[in-house]
């Protein structure tokens, strides 16, 4: 825990890389995650939609992306990954909102879901314990050095988490928070 009390944001302690800018239209920087974003299961009566993001800024030798969502506040002492999809194409800067559903139907062609923390593949919205306060939920879009990861669908977010620490030029986040 850090100082405030809080898990530390896993990004802290990767080796440094340069920023990308990332925006949404779904959700703002430090603000509330909107009931749209949040589960349909697990006591929460949200939308279970994963948010719009774009990105910019990316380094010349970017080959691909990889976005995931994280909150390293959840009670697990591991946190908790609710998103993670890679092998995106160079050319997209852009996931439509909705892009997290487990059918892949919002993806651009060749992108990969990965297992998120409840065994499914797809995003999985918030839904912290309640009493358990507020919570950080982590977008992070990972600007690649190779052109697919060379994992398939059934890697763990750890196993994908591995791989894209080692094949990161860019990294950029925008966090909203939620709790109850």
């Amino acid at each position: 825990m850090t100082e405030t009390g809080r898990a530390p944001l896993p990004y802290d302690f990767l080796p440094a890389v340069p920023e990308l800018t990332v925006t949404s239209d779904d959700i703002d920087h430090g603000e509330l995650l909107p009931d749209l974003h949040l589960a349909d299961s697990m006591g929460m009566t949200g939308g279970n939609v994963s948010p719009q993001l774009r990105w910019s800024g990316a380094p010349a030798g970017t080959q691909s992306y990889a976005v995931t969502c994280f909150d390293p506040d959840a009670p697990t002492g591991s946190g908790f990954w609710h998103w993670v999809v890679f092998d995106i194409p160079a050319s997209v800067t852009e996931l439509p909102r909705g892009a997290g559903s487990g059918d892949g139907a919002g993806l651009p062609s060749g992108a990969i879901h990965a297992r998120n923390d409840t065994g499914e593949h797809g995003y999985i919205g918030a839904a912290p314990p309640p009493g358990h306060g507020d919570h950080r939920y982590v977008f992070a879009v990972h600007a690649l050095e190779v052109p697919t990861l060379g994992l398939d669908a059934s890697a763990s977010p750890a196993y994908v988490g591995f791989n894209l620490t080692f094949k990161t030029l860019a990294r950029g986040t925008i966090i909203a928070v939620y709790g109850r």
